[in-house]
């Protein structure tokens, strides 16, 4: 057989490095979205539109489905939400898809129709023919598949696209596994979070109980030896110490009932806490909040927590008529700013008095925890003001949200 002249053999070599250099761009742009992205969606949509427009297919959809066998994300490329939408639910990964979904085989067929596995397409649905599905294999209790319809220019994928496509998949796997993990920490995140406050509440509600126990043993005591006025005293230090406990614990559920989420931002939480914790006093909260921030789940949670602590210190400690909370970036610092008009204190003379739940020492740590700092003025009669400023280098949240403007492909 003659050998084909060493223009061609150059030319065809040329479109060689052209399609890899193509191919390690898409998958380097892929990648770069699985460093900066937790939304998983917005990541897998990536990897889907990337692969069908690198390996030249009408049609491209990734499926994922948990250790149960529910479907949790769909995404396609190819077909536009109208289309979708009358095509009705995402395959269930029965006939040809249960070949890479379930049995983790590669299926590169150059006619899905003829293959005796196949049942058919939902009304509506595009007709197709070739065929280039691969299993995606994870290591969270997830497994997936990735898949191509309709080659451009041909009538079936090649082997070269086969490899290629497992690529991506393998991208998409480690993105599942990713969100994945995150997910995990969250949870555990929030579970300790959880614990901390419900710990501090029972350590709280234990050494005011101690308290309440000295007061009522040395009241019963006075009233025995006929002293009825210091009794009365005593008595009422413990009615006291009840109405401060309550009103801790009333906090403590607050903020426990109210936390950061995933779909809820900085401001939504703080709007609903401040609304609720304003509706059991006569203390006014304004809020001025920057909407555009994009936080970690961890620094907004101890930014959330640190104004929960200081507005619990206005209720219980400042008698205040209004307090102000100012959250907005500057410069390189994202700022938070709590100040009430209350009676103030000298914070000289409280230091060292070992604070309990909601104390300035807990906020604080919260703040350092973060990478950030607290600083507090106070002046008897002039108020209270507790400012935090975290550099935004800590701060940064990849963006969160997305589409599943998936559209569904061959069953």
């Amino acid at each position: 057989m003659t050998e084909p002249p060493a223009e061609s053999r150059l030319e065809q070599r040329i479109a060689e490095l052209e399609r890899e250099n193509r191919e390690l761009h898409a998958l380097q742009d892929a990648g770069l979205d699985l460093q900066t992205e937790l939304d998983l969606d917005l990541v897998l949509q990536k990897v889907v539109d990337q692969a069908t427009e690198l390996l030249e297919a009408k049609h491209g959809a990734l499926s994922v489905i948990d250790s149960a066998g529910a479907i949790e994300e769909f995404v396609t490329s190819g077909i536009d939400a109208d289309h979708r939408r009358l095509i009705g639910p995402p395959p269930k990964g029965a006939g040809l898809l249960a070949v890479p979904l379930i049995a983790g085989d590669v299926l590169n067929l150059a006619d899905l129709t003829r293959d005796p596995r196949s049942s058919g397409f939902p009304a509506n649905h595009p007709p197709m023919r070739s065929l280039l599905a691969v299993p995606v294999i994870c290591s969270s209790p997830h497994r997936g598949n990735l898949y191509l319809a309709d080659k451009r220019g041909s009538d079936r994928f090649s082997q070269d696209d086969q490899r290629t496509l497992q690529r991506f998949a393998r991208l998409a796997a480690a993105a599942i596994d990713t969100a994945h993990l995150h997910q995990r920490s969250e949870s555990l995140a929030i579970a300790e979070e959880r614990l901390r406050i419900s710990r501090e509440i029972h350590d709280g509600v234990a050494q005011v109980l101690a308290y309440v126990n000295t007061k009522a043993q040395a009241a019963r005591e006075l009233l025995a030896r006929g002293r009825g006025k210091k009794a009365i005293e005593q008595l009422d230090e413990l009615a006291a110490a009840a109405r401060g406990v309550y009103t801790e614990v009333r906090e403590g559920i607050l903020a426990l009932r109210i936390q950061p989420s995933p779909d809820r931002s900085l401001e939504q939480t703080l709007r609903e806490y401040a609304d609720h914790w304003q509706q059991r006093g006569s203390t006014r909260v304004e809020l001025e909040i920057d909407g555009d921030l994009r936080l970690t789940p961890s620094v907004q949670l101890q930014l959330v927590r640190i104004v929960q602590e200081a507005l619990a210190n206005v209720r219980k400690h400042a008698q205040a008529q209004a307090v102000e909370v100012r959250v907005a970036r500057v410069d390189s610092e994202l700022r938070v700013s709590i100040v009430d008009d209350g009676r103030g204190f000298d914070p000289a003379r409280t230091a060292g008095r070992g604070e309990r739940r909601f104390g300035l020492s807990v906020m604080r740590e919260r703040a350092e925890g973060i990478g950030g700092s607290l600083t507090l003025e106070s002046t008897p009669g002039k108020g209270t003001r507790i400012d935090v400023a975290v550099p935004t280098s800590s701060l940064e949240s990849p963006r969160t949200g997305g589409s599943k403007d998936a559209n569904p492909d061959s069953r």
